[in-house]
Formats: structure tokens, C-alpha cells, sequence
């Protein structure tokens, strides 16, 4: 997600689910303010769900920028015949270790549900 497609999302009033943990951060005065600032022109959003969609935006345009490094494996070619290496850098690790943590914390969500539907 971009940061500009945030007002489009702001409008629309659509989020994804949200994990079972929490997390608590404090801001810098400054940032507290713009947040205060775009709560107000967003009233809809809470604070919790716009931090949600900036801290999405930022995530998603650093795995964007992670660099690509050269291994030494060709993974394909590309339409001139040219090898394509694979990325030994940090987005294949980064994305092993997101979807490691996403199915973890998908199983946790389920168990909690379930554990909460036997209560």
C-alpha cells in the first residue's frame, strides 16, 4: 500500500483483521500532533486504526526498497534469454520470516477463538 492510497482507504472505511496481540508505542510530541491532527480530519478512523494503515504504508514501501543482492542460482530467464539471479538480500528473508510470523499469529488468533467459543 502507498502512502496515497491512505485517503482513499480513510474514505472508504475498510481495514483488514486484527491480530490478537497489542502493541504500545509513545510518539514524539510532534507526531502525536499530526496524528491528533489527521484523527480530526478523519473522524471516522480512530487513532488505533490510522497508526494501523501508516505503519502498513511504511512497512510496505521499506520491504519495497529493501536492495536487491546477486546470488549465484539462476531462477529464470528473462524474454532475451538473459539469467535472472536470485535475491540473496534482505526481502527473501523478509518475507520468510512475515509469513513465519503471520501463520503463527494466525494459529494464535484460531486457538484463541476457539478456546473462547468453549468458555
Amino acid at each position: 500500500m502507498k502512502i496515497k492510497e491512505l485517503l482513499e482507504i480513510w474514505h472508504d472505511g475498510a481495514s483488514d483483521p486484527f491480530t490478537a496481540e497489542s502493541y504500545c508505542v509513545r510518539l514524539p510530541v510532534y507526531d502525536a500532533a499530526r496524528l491528533a491532527a489527521l484523527s480530526e480530519l478523519f473522524p471516522g478512523r480512530s487513532a488505533e486504526a490510522l497508526l494501523t494503515d501508516l505503519l502498513t504504508a511504511s512497512l510496505d514501501e521499506l520491504e519495497s526498497n529493501f536492495p536487491y543482492q546477486r546470488g549465484d542460482r539462476v531462477v529464470e530467464h528473462d524474454e532475451m534469454g538473459d539469467p535472472i539471479y536470485e535475491d540473496v538480500g534482505l526481502g527473501p528473508r523478509f518475507h520468510d520470516l512475515t509469513r513465519k510470523h503471520a501463520a503463527r499469529l494466525k494459529a494464535e488468533a484460531q486457538k484463541k477463538a476457539t478456546s473462547s467459543d468453549e468458555a
